[in-house]
Parts: C-alpha cells; sequence; structure tokens
C-alpha cells in the first residue's frame, strides 16, 4: 500500500521497510502492519489531540512528571506550547509504561521506538500467525473465562508491583494472543504512588474484568479482587505472588464522599469510552 504522510520518516529513517497494511483504525490512533528487516510489527499511529475523543482528564495526568517547570507552567496555562507538551506526554506515558511494564514481564507488546507521534511495537498474534482478536470478539467457555480471568489479575497485580495501573481496563483494550490475553492501550496509565484516584482506577479496572467475565462464569460477578489488591498494596504487603481470595473482611467506617463522587466520575468517563469503542 502507499506509505500514508505519518509514517514516512520512519520509513526514511530505516525504521520500517514496508507499509503492508492498515489494521485499524479507532478514537485515538489508527495502527498499521509494517515490516522491519525480517520482523513484523505494528505501527501504532497517534491521532490529533482534536480528533481524539477521550478526554486526558486531570485525574489521569496527576503524578505524571514533567521535564521542567516551563513545560510544567505552559501544560497548566493551556498555551500552543503547552499543548504541544501535553501531546507529547500523553505519548510518551504509554511509551514509558510498556517499556516498565515489559520489563516487569507483564504481557504487553515489546515496544521499540516512538518517533514523532509514531509507536512501533510487536504485532500480537494468534496461534494461526494473524493478528490477535480483542477479547471481545471471541466466544468463551466458563472454564475459559476462569482461566482467562486468573491469568489477568496476575497481570493486573504484576502492574501494580511495578507502580503502574491501566486505568481503563476492559474487554476492548485486551488481545487475545496465541499464549493468551495481552493487555494494550496505555496512555492513560498512571501512577500507583502518585496519584490520588490510583485506588479507585485500580478496583474499576478489576470490577470491568469480573462484569465481562462474569457473563460467562457468573461467579465472578460479585468477586472483590479489586479491593483486596489495593489493600495489599496500601498494606505493603502485594507481590507477584500473593494469592488472592477475592473477598475481604468488611470495614465499619465514615463513606469518603469525595472518593465515591471521584469513583462516579471515572466510572461515566470509562462508559463513554466502551460506547466509543463499540461505535469505533
Amino acid at each position: 500500500m502507499k506509505t500514508p504522510a505519518r509514517l514516512q520518516p520512519l520509513v526514511t529513517e530505516g525504521l520500517v521497510d514496508e507499509v503492508l497494511r492498515q489494521l485499524m483504525s479507532g478514537k485515538e490512533a489508527t495502527v498499521y502492519i509494517v515490516r522491519c528487516g525480517e520482523e513484523i510489527r505494528c505501527a501504532k499511529v497517534y491521532k490529533d489531540a482534536k480528533q481524539r475523543s477521550f478526554r486526558k482528564s486531570t485525574s489521569y495526568q496527576e503524578g505524571r512528571k514533567t521535564k521542567n517547570s516551563r513545560q510544567a507552567r505552559a501544560m497548566e496555562k493551556g498555551s500552543r506550547y503547552g499543548r504541544q507538551m501535553q501531546e507529547e506526554a500523553w505519548q510518551s506515558a504509554e511509551v514509558d509504561a510498556l517499556y516498565r511494564l515489559a520489563a516487569a514481564g507483564v504481557r504487553v507488546p515489546q515496544p521499540y521506538i516512538c518517533h514523532e507521534g509514531v509507536l512501533l511495537m510487536d504485532l500480537v498474534t494468534d496461534a494461526d500467525g494473524h493478528p490477535a482478536p480483542r477479547l471481545n470478539d471471541i466466544e468463551l467457555s466458563p472454564e475459559q473465562a476462569l482461566e482467562f480471568h486468573a491469568g489477568l489479575l496476575t497481570q493486573v497485580v504484576r502492574m501494580l508491583c511495578a507502580g503502574i495501573i491501566h486505568g481503563d481496563l476492559s474487554e476492548y483494550n485486551i488481545l487475545v494472543g496465541a499464549d493468551g490475553p495481552v493487555i494494550i492501550d496505555l496512555p492513560q496509565a498512571v501512577d500507583a504512588a502518585g496519584n490520588s484516584s490510583a485506588g479507585v482506577m485500580l478496583e474499576r479496572d478489576v470490577a470491568n474484568l469480573a462484569s465481562y467475565f462474569g457473563r460467562f462464569a457468573p461467579e465472578l460477578v460479585d468477586s472483590e479482587y479489586g479491593k483486596e489488591i489495593w489493600r495489599l498494596y496500601e498494606d505493603g504487603n502485594l507481590t507477584v505472588d500473593s494469592q488472592l481470595t477475592g473477598s475481604i473482611e468488611v470495614e465499619h467506617r465514615i463513606a469518603d464522599v469525595d472518593a465515591v463522587l471521584e469513583e462516579v466520575k471515572l466510572a461515566l468517563q470509562a462508559e463513554e469510552r466502551r460506547l466509543l469503542y463499540q461505535a469505533g
């Protein structure tokens, strides 16, 4: 196919030898299958901020570091330079998260480089070597649902032990590769220790998994894995080998109204994003 303009710099630099075809186009990016030497990879081309529908909520940006105070001030003022810096920070957040998570053994695509708004990374494939389907696009038996759910909880725990929370985990950003589920789409990833909404986001991610897999294995619907994982993390007892039960002891304490409102806001944002995925 003709090389898209956004991918031409990678071809010119010798990072990509050939653009084979478009894989998908979503609300935030368009993904192409490319050839790099003898390797087949994918190139994620981020769309301009004005074209994207997912709002870069301050809830996600809290705790992210900027290179210097000038950039931080510009981002706060919303100047043209500040918006450019925000855009770069939004893209680099995914790249940084992918590198950290891959190094921690989390099942994510291996990243290679992010060049001029294009992220080059591994292409996740199924057992036949074809691009892997999204979790939402396959039918599961109750046994498969329980197996995938358990495996993804392990990945969520491993992510949290690496200091990262996905922030928007659902059946729409999980691919089913030859060796099982692979987590994708991390531009909104948050720092677990530096974000005041981290616990809410972690619990929501895990609740999304329980809700989806609960369609095939109803016993998962009322599980409390999210609260259990976050409590272990807060207490300093969470490890990659932590044995989870899905239940916790109920604490009788006064409700944190601000935390509840934040959870409602994030849930509404997640539902908006889910509907956009379905429409894309």
